[in-house]
């Protein structure tokens, strides 16, 4: 039981809304634009907000229902960690797109709002102000999903969301590998660039 609902956590995190909804209306495939990614960011910087905001949503979604299903059936914090990490690779990596989504972020975000919702308002806070001085989504989220396993330990959760945000951080700075090299390289695209295709 347990094992088939992770799965299940995986299948929906893997459901490819920013794709769908770019798809629907301009028949493009957002892989092919901006940086490859299929989440809320390269959305908005093809699309802009009114794709955005539905992707983030509907992303932020998969990562947070999975959490309640989990505690509601098995009232169990290991498997409600696993089932937020399982969506979040699901996100990252969907087998219905072959693999190649978005980066995690959005339903890394919604799993944490259920499993740790003080340590994600101090991370968010930490990336807003990193995203207004220097105006970089990847480095705003690299350094607030980075700070969430220790707030978690400084807010006096557990050690196995300090854990669990680990390993979820490890997912998405494999999936930001190119967004970290064009950040050295400075020819990262800043919040409000937009992409043509």
């Amino acid at each position: 039981m347990k094992i088939l609902f992770l799965i299940g956590s995986y299948l929906l995190g893997a459901f490819p809304t920013g794709f769908l909804l770019v798809k629907l209306t301009s028949k493009r495939d957002i892989r092919e634009v901006g940086s490859g990614s299929t989440g809320a960011t390269n959305v908005l910087r093809y699309g802009g907000w009114k794709l955005a905001i539905p992707v983030l949503l509907i992303d932020g979604l998969k990562g947070f229902l999975p959490a309640i299903l989990a505690t509601a059936l098995f009232d169990d914090q290991k498997m409600t960690a696993l089932a937020v990490l399982a969506a979040v690779i699901g996100h990252c990596y969907p087998v219905y797109l072959k693999f190649r989504g978005g980066k995690g972020v959005a339903t890394s975000l919604g799993g944490y709002l259920y499993l740790a919702p003080r340590s994600l308002i101090i991370s968010l806070g930490l990336a807003l102000i990193l995203l207004l001085l220097f105006r970089y989504v990847s480095l705003a989220s690299l350094a607030g999903l980075l700070s969430f396993p220790f707030w978690t330990l400084l807010t006096f959760e557990n050690n196995l969301l300090f854990w669990t945000g680990l390993l979820i951080f490890l997912v998405i700075f494999i999936r930001h590998r190119q967004n970290i090299n064009r950040l050295i390289a400075g020819t990262e695209r800043k919040l409000g660039d937009r992409v043509h295709g």
